[in-house]
């Protein structure tokens, strides 16, 4: 529900302000400082040694975060909050469904099956109907 209500904080704070990019912007600044405050707050720790041990690929979560935020603070006032919400899932489902068959990224490999294809269908079938106006 979070991700709703984030997507109309930041279109007002778009629309005030005059740049969906900049909303944007910050979004991220003030999330980076709570962040920041609960991994001091506790006591979080990283070690820096194993920052060249990371993959390159792994680095650009925060890229997928930005273009995801970015995009449904300009999307998200044109298309209604229900609408957005469904093709969000409708897209987080199809990928699911690939990153689990293939068990890439990390996931472990889940095979498509035909009752979790059923089950995504159903919830896309779902996703289609609360966009008809």
């Amino acid at each position: 529900g979070a991700l709703t209500v984030q997507v109309g904080m930041n279109a007002t704070l778009a629309r005030v302000i005059g740049s969906p990019l900049w909303a944007s912007v910050i979004n991220f600044a003030i999330g980076l400082l709570a962040l920041v405050g609960f991994a001091v707050v506790a006591g979080s720790r990283a070690s820096a040694g194993s920052f060249g041990q990371v993959p390159t690929w792994a680095w650009i979560g925060g890229l997928l975060g930005a273009a995801y935020v970015a995009s449904v603070t300009i999307l998200g006032p044109r298309l209604g909050g229900m609408t957005l919400v469904a093709l969000v899932l409708a897209g987080q489902l199809l990928v699911a469904l690939v990153v689990d068959q293939f068990g890439i990224l990390g996931y472990p490999q889940i095979a498509v099956t035909p009752t979790r294809l059923l089950g995504a269908a159903l919830l896309l079938a779902g996703a289609l109907l609360v966009m008809r106006r």
